[in-house]
């Protein structure tokens, strides 16, 4: 029995190995986050942000739609807390909903996060943000066209009370918005195509301009809405919600924990380690034919 060349041992190794080599890669940025450049998408992510600082301070209503689940929490979850964020510093009053029942934790989650964010640091009343003056969690509708049309008619009818059971009226914050008409803009984040379905039945009808937070996966699917301007700038992915945070930083000296940020140090490495592998296996492969070819 022939002996085995150093190029056979490597392409032979066991794939353990491999996945062992990926999990260092994946755990070592999120513990020693490092910092990556991050070029601004214009078309997308700088066009989105310019539009939300056009907003009137303390007049308009961002209208976020939170559907994201468990299993997109990595790329969407950075998304609601990066337009909490930008809202909250900007004095802009927002209104949550979902569409989902899957998605109310993680939305009352970002709206705690990003509200004890604030408070913590908040000296006066004027800065802290309170339910019902700086924002309003409606909860969940059901079936996803019955709120969809239904806030372009009356608020009250759709969601009589909050998602804490409080009368919508009794908020502060409530008292000049009935409909679409009183909101300026609507964030969609979902992992599907309902960022199109706001655009076919909230922005056609009622006018209301239109935005959404997508997975990577399904960017493409956005980008005729996106070019036509029914679609007023996009988030794509974690990269998407990358360069929201780095642009809250930038703008307001935010310095909170960046999620998205972070797991593209992650993602990054984890992509540059597979192709390195990649390539060191072609290696193998062709130095081991050179040799079987040499020897015979």
């Amino acid at each position: 029995m022939s002996e085995q060349t150093i190029w056979q041992k490597f392409l032979q190794v066991d794939r353990r190995i491999i996945y062992l080599i990926v999990l260092i890669v994946i755990i070592v940025p999120i513990i020693f986050p490092f910092d990556l450049p991050i070029r601004i998408s214009e078309r997308t992510t700088q066009t989105l942000f310019d539009a939300v600082e056009r907003f009137p301070e303390n007049k308009n209503v961002f209208l976020i739609s939170a559907d994201l689940n468990p299993q997109d929490q990595p790329e969407l979850y950075p998304m609601m807390v990066a337009w909490l964020r930008h809202c909250f510093y900007r004095k802009i009053k927002v209104l949550v909903m979902c569409l989902y029942p899957t998605s109310l934790g993680l939305a009352e989650q970002a709206l705690d996060q990003v509200a004890t964010e604030f408070n913590n640091r908040a000296n006066t009343d004027e800065e802290r943000i309170i339910h019902g003056r700086d924002y309003v969690f409606l909860g969940y509708k059901p079936p996803p066209i019955v709120p969809i049309l239904g806030l372009g008619e009356d608020i009250y009818q759709v969601f009589p009370r909050d998602f804490y059971g409080n009368e919508l009226r009794s908020h502060p914050m409530m008292k000049n918005i009935k409909s679409y008409r009183d909101m300026d803009m609507i964030g969609s984040l979902a992992a599907n195509t309902l960022p199109i379905t706001y655009i076919a039945y909230a922005r056609a009808r009622f006018g209301i301009a239109v935005t959404g937070g997508v997975t990577a996966v399904s960017v493409a699917d956005f980008y005729p809405y996106l070019d036509s301007g029914q679609l007023t700038g996009m988030l794509e992915g974690m990269k998407g919600a990358a360069e929201y945070e780095q642009l809250i930083a930038k703008t307001f000296g935010d310095t909170e924990r960046m999620l998205a940020f972070e797991g593209m140090s992650a993602q990054s490495t984890t992509h540059i380690a597979i192709i390195l592998m990649v390539l060191m296996g072609n290696f193998f492969y062709f130095m081991q034919q050179r040799h079987e070819r040499r020897k015979g």
